[in-house]
């Protein structure tokens, strides 16, 4: 896959933008690495439960979290997607030494939906895809996840 959409947000995510803020990109963000996303500070297979496009750590935690959805557009995807990084505490990768790096305590997780494939005269996602976000938002903050913030974009 090509993963223009999420080049483009990589492009415009930068540290620059953000001061005192360090920026992880994924791969097809035009970044270095995965980004996994754990359950529990023992780094597994078991307890990895996600990787997310691109990461906002601030003062060592984990502040903003946001996905890119180029292909997969539906509600199953969407609310996957959200469900496994809010379910997940943890981001630990070898590019920081494996050091455990926590959810802040207030964590605002962003989806980007690519409306690029859609015939706007004739879909009903775009009508979905708010009823989507009034929901999650209605729900959060889940149970024990530091995710209290979503934002839907398309």
């Amino acid at each position: 896959m090509n993963h223009q959409l999420h080049k483009k947000i990589g492009d415009i995510v930068q540290d620059s933008e953000f001061p005192g803020c360090k920026i992880v990109k994924s791969t097809e963000c035009g970044g270095k690495q995965n980004i996994p996303l754990f359950c529990s500070k023992v780094k597994s297979n078991e307890t990895e439960y996600c990787n997310v496009d691109l990461l906002i750590l601030k003062d060592n935690r984990i502040k903003v979290i946001i996905e890119i959805e180029e292909a997969n557009i539906k509600p199953t995807q969407i609310c996957g997607k959200f469900l496994t990084s809010a379910l997940s505490s943890y981001y630990i990768h070898e590019s920081e030494n494996n050091e455990i790096i926590d959810m802040d305590n207030s964590v605002l997780f962003i989806q980007i939906l690519d409306t690029s494939k859609l015939k706007m005269d004739k879909t009903s996602k775009i009508e979905q895809w708010k009823n989507i976000e009034k929901s999650i938002q209605n729900i959060i903050p889940t149970k024990d996840s530091k995710i209290d913030k979503y934002k839907l974009f398309f």
